[in-house]
């Protein structure tokens, strides 16, 4: 009778877990680059059942389920068309910017496009809402001055104009460009928060996209969706209802055997 209280309080538990990260999805339907989580849970039983009698693990007996991990997938979404010189939407997935904290000097990566033009002590620099320097394809940070900025919307346009515009300037294949990186397993990534990622294993090494896909003048849209994220919640909440049951009709019948006894 102990199981049935723990199976059943454990439920609700995970399904809870799952709730928040349903509500966070949620509430970041309107930022852009967003990507949501999903809860991955475990068949408690089942795991023990899958391994040897005598094998140490971390789960030694049990059942029910637990909340293992939280996967996000990072394939692109939509876009809208902001007309922004300083704005670009990723086109491909497992593709990141590689932005840079001028304070701490600590690098992470986003998808959200969204970057302005900020004045420093030695010059103008493309910077997040965040105040984070965006870096090049050599891993500093990428100036915007008003030349560097005109050049980047004609490289990025690819137009009649651009090329005899620069036809006559000798290529330069370290030149900065706004870039992109991949990491072999983006799996592993952990979210830090205003929609920014880092390695979470210290030998994750960064790629560099030698031809990345990106659309300037806009920006990508969250992944969020509204009809699938209700669904679920629907689903969560009734199994944490069917969970609290299980808890109550074990303390009823705990409490008829102790009627008896007496």
């Amino acid at each position: 009778m102990n199981q049935s209280f723990y199976v059943g309080a454990l439920g609700a538990g995970s399904c809870s877990s799952k709730i928040s990260v349903i509500a966070n999805n949620l509430a970041n339907i309107n930022n852009n680059g967003f990507k949501p989580k999903t809860a991955v849970f475990s068949n408690l039983i089942r795991y023990n059942l899958n391994d040897t009698p005598d094998a140490e693990t971390k789960l030694h007996s049990g059942a029910g389920m637990k909340v293992q991990r939280t996967y996000t997938s990072f394939d692109p979404a939509g876009m809208t068309q902001t007309g922004s010189p300083f704005d670009y939407a990723i086109a491909e997935p497992n593709a990141f910017f590689m932005v840079q904290d001028p304070a701490t000097g600590a690098v992470s990566y986003t998808r959200n496009g969204h970057f302005y033009r900020a004045e420093r002590e030695d010059g103008f620099y493309l910077m997040t809402d965040s105040g984070k320097m965006v870096l090049d394809q050599n891993r500093s940070p990428l100036r915007a001055e008003v030349e560097d900025v005109e050049r980047l919307l004609a490289e990025m346009s690819g137009g009649d104009d651009a090329e005899e515009e620069y036809e006559n300037e000798e290529e330069d294949e370290n030149r900065p460009r706004i870039s992109l990186y991949t990491f072999a397993n983006p799996s592993r990534l952990i979210s830090v928060g205003d929609n920014e990622f880092v390695p979470g294993d210290t030998g994750a090494e960064p790629l560099l996209l030698e031809n990345p896909v990106m659309t300037p003048g806009a920006l990508e849209n969250s992944g969020t969706d509204m009809a699938k994220e209700m669904t679920k919640l629907i689903e969560c909440q009734r199994a944490f209802t069917y969970a609290l049951r299980m808890v109550t009709t074990s303390d009823e019948i705990e409490g008829t055997i102790n009627t008896l006894r007496g």
